[in-house]
C-alpha cells in the first residue's frame, strides 16, 4: 500500500504519514467516544484499517496521536490483527520504520511502546539493543523495560560481582518511576546489606501543618467550608468539633510518605482534618500533584481547588490521582482537606494521604526550600 500525507489537528500535534485509502477510516476511529458514540462506523472502519498490509503500520500507529483511549484501543487492535496476519503469511514487519517511529517522543507513549513490542516480536536481539537508550523515556512502558533489563543484568550479577551487582541497582533505582519496580529495586539493594532512602527516591512531601478535628457527622464536613478554606491563617485558633483547635508541626517519616491524622489528634471517626506545606520552585514550571488517599479529600495549591474526591475507604493507592499544576517560580502553598467517615470497623480507621509532586512521568520534583 502507497503511502500519502494527510495533516489532522490533535492539539499541539499533528499527525500524518497516514496510508492512501485509510484517511477517512482512521478518522471514524479517532471520532470514537464514550457510551459507545460512534461505535457502528468505528466496527466498519475497523475492518477496513486491519486489512492493511504491513508497510501501513507506522502510519496507523501515527493516528493513535491525540486520540482519546476509545480510539486507542480500536487502533491498537487494528494494528495487533495486521501484524498477525503478516507473521502468519511469512511476510515481515517495517523493522527499520518502527525502530524511526519509536525515536519521536511526540508520538503517544502507548503506540511507541507497540511499535517497540513488534520489534521485539521479530527481532528480539534488536529490540535488547534499543532498550539503553530508553532509560530516559517520557514513556513509562518503554522506561519500565529498559529499567528492567539493568534490574536483570544486576540480578546476573550478584553471586560472582557484589559491587557491580549493587552499582547496577543502583543505576536502575536512578531511572525506574513507578512504586513497584522501585520497591523491587530497593529490597534488592537491601539485600544486599544496602540501605535506600525511599523518602527522597519517592520524593514525598512530608514536613506539614495540621489543624483539626473539625465536623464530619453525616458526612456533611466534606462541603462545608471551615475556616482555612476561606483564610490559612496558620497563627488562628479556631472552633473544632469539640473545642478550640490549633495549627501543629507534623512531620512523617513513613518510606511511603503518610501522613496521619490520627497521630497528632488520636483516631476518631465523623471527623475533618487540614494540612497545609509550602512547596518551593525554582521556577514557574508545569507538574502533577500526586495523592494517594482511602478518606474523602479535597486539594488546593495557590489557593485554587485542584480535585477532590467524596468517597470513603476504597482501596488507596500510591499515584492514586494525578493532578495537573502549575507552580509558581518561589513559594507555592498547598492545602489537603481530609474528612473521616463513621464507620468503626479496624479497615476503616485509617486518616491518611500520601502526596508528592512529580513531572508528567512521575520524576520527583523536590522543594528548594
Amino acid at each position: 500500500m502507497t503511502l500519502g500525507w494527510l495533516m489532522v489537528s490533535a492539539g499541539s500535534l499533528t499527525w500524518g504519514a497516514v496510508p492512501v485509502g485509510l484517511e477517512a477510516p482512521l478518522a471514524d476511529l479517532r471520532a470514537v467516544g464514550p457510551q459507545g458514540s460512534g461505535n457502528e462506523k468505528a466496527a466498519a472502519a475497523w475492518a477496513r484499517v486491519a486489512a492493511a498490509d504491513g508497510a501501513a503500520i507506522p502510519g496507523v500507529l501515527e493516528a493513535m496521536d491525540g486520540a482519546n483511549d476509545y480510539a486507542l484501543n480500536w487502533i491498537r487492535l487494528a494494528v495487533d490483527t495486521i501484524a498477525q496476519r503478516e507473521l502468519a503469511v511469512g511476510r515481515g514487519l517495517p523493522v527499520t520504520a518502527l525502530e524511526t517511529f519509536i525515536a519521536d517522543t511526540r508520538h503517544h507513549p502507548r503506540a511507541r511502546y507497540q511499535a517497540y513490542e513488534l520489534i521485539r516480536r521479530m527481532e528480539a536481539d534488536r529490540a535488547e539493543k534499543m532498550l539503553p537508550g530508553l532509560l530516559t523515556d517520557p514513556g513509562n512502558e518503554l522506561r519500565r523495560d529498559a529499567v528492567q533489563a539493568v534490574m536483570n543484568r544486576a540480578a546476573a550479577r550478584v553471586a560472582s560481582d557484589k559491587a557491580g551487582a549493587i552499582a547496577g541497582y543502583r543505576e536502575a533505582l536512578g531511572h525506574a518511576r513507578e512504586a513497584d519496580q522501585i520497591d523491587e529495586i530497593a529490597k534488592a539493594l537491601m539485600g544486599q546489606g544496602e540501605t535506600v532512602d525511599l523518602i527522597r527516591v519517592f520524593g514525598w512531601v512530608t514536613k506539614w501543618k495540621m489543624i483539626g478535628p473539625f465536623d464530619n457527622t453525616g458526612g456533611t464536613g466534606w462541603s462545608t467550608e471551615f475556616p482555612p478554606e476561606k483564610n490559612l491563617d496558620l497563627a488562628a485558633e479556631l472552633d473544632g468539633k469539640k473545642g478550640r483547635v490549633r495549627w501543629v508541626d507534623y512531620e512523617t517519616r513513613n518510606e511511603y510518605g503518610l501522613v496521619d491524622f490520627n497521630t497528632p489528634f488520636t483516631s476518631l471517626k465523623e471527623v475533618t482534618g487540614y494540612a497545609t506545606t509550602e512547596f518551593w520552585s525554582d521556577g514557574a514550571r508545569t507538574a502533577q500533584v500526586r495523592l494517594g488517599c482511602k478518606n474523602g479529600w479535597k486539594v488546593w495549591v495557590n489557593g485554587k481547588l485542584l480535585f477532590a474526591r467524596d468517597e470513603y475507604h476504597r482501596a488507596a493507592e500510591m499515584d492514586q490521582y494525578r493532578l495537573p499544576v502549575e507552580l509558581k517560580a518561589g513559594k507555592n502553598v498547598l492545602l489537603v482537606k481530609c474528612c473521616q467517615n463513621e464507620q468503626t470497623e479496624d479497615w476503616t480507621k485509617e486518616w491518611e494521604f500520601q502526596l508528592r509532586i512529580t513531572d508528567e512521568q512521575g520524576t520527583p520534583i523536590l522543594s528548594t526550600r
